[in-house]
């Protein structure tokens, strides 16, 4: 249980950084992070952190992909975190 909070925490704040610097990027007119990159990490339990950056930087709040897949992707993670603290 200690292994998969300590991904889900890692990956959530790796997220939250990447979603970030795509921010940071997009202001300066720099090269931007692929999309499909942010959404690959925002599936690899890094859903949370998605959803926190989208809504601290407020980013990506645009794109109907984002919206609806990284909320979805949040409760999910919330829903792992429980069934792993219930039953194991």
């Amino acid at each position: 249980m200690t292994l998969l909070m300590t991904i889900l925490y890692v990956f959530s704040i790796l997220t939250f950084a990447l979603y970030a610097w795509d921010k940071h990027l997009a202001v300066f007119g720099k090269f931007r992070i692929p999309e499909f990159v942010l959404l690959m990490f925002s599936v690899l339990f890094g859903g949370f952190g998605a959803l926190c950056s989208m809504i601290f930087f407020k980013h990506k709040t645009k794109h109907p992909l984002f919206v609806i897949s990284v909320p979805i992707l949040a409760c999910l993670q919330i829903a792992v975190i429980v069934i792993v603290n219930v039953f194991f």
